[in-house]
């Protein structure tokens, strides 16, 4: 899957979709081996962020990574903000800016809370 969307990354700005000689078995071990584990939605976003940090492919590792969360975080918007699509391009935002890496943890940490609040059927500030 994380090919895949390179591949069509870089087929859309005709650029090559090639692997990287020292990022791409790091960030390939590295998913592969959180891959098929029940993970926090913290723990998932952080190893999507390692991933893009160790660079796999030569063009559009930021992008990937970005559109594989967003895949993996959209049954969990339409669970928590059906109708409050703010709510949900807020997070959005948030979680593609901490994998592209110009948003921070705690940010993340924030916007997560939110959601799990949602989740669970608290107001926002209750603890």
């Amino acid at each position: 899957m994380v090919e895949r969307l390179n591949a069509a990354l870089c087929q859309r700005q005709n650029v090559v979709h090639k692997p990287t000689s020292d990022g791409y078995e790091p960030a390939r071990s590295l998913w592969e081996s959180h891959y098929s584990q029940e993970l926090s939605l913290e723990r998932a976003l952080l190893i999507a962020y390692e991933c893009h940090c160790l660079g796999p492919f030569c063009f559009f590792n930021g992008n990937t990574f970005v559109a594989v969360v967003r895949q993996m975080i959209e049954p969990i918007l339409a669970q928590v903000a059906p109708d409050d699509p703010n709510k949900a391009a807020q997070f959005r935002s948030v979680v593609g800016h901490f994998v592209a890496g110009t948003e921070g943890m705690e940010e993340l940490r924030g916007a997560i809370r939110s959601i799990e609040q949602r989740l669970s059927g608290a107001a926002p500030g209750d603890q």
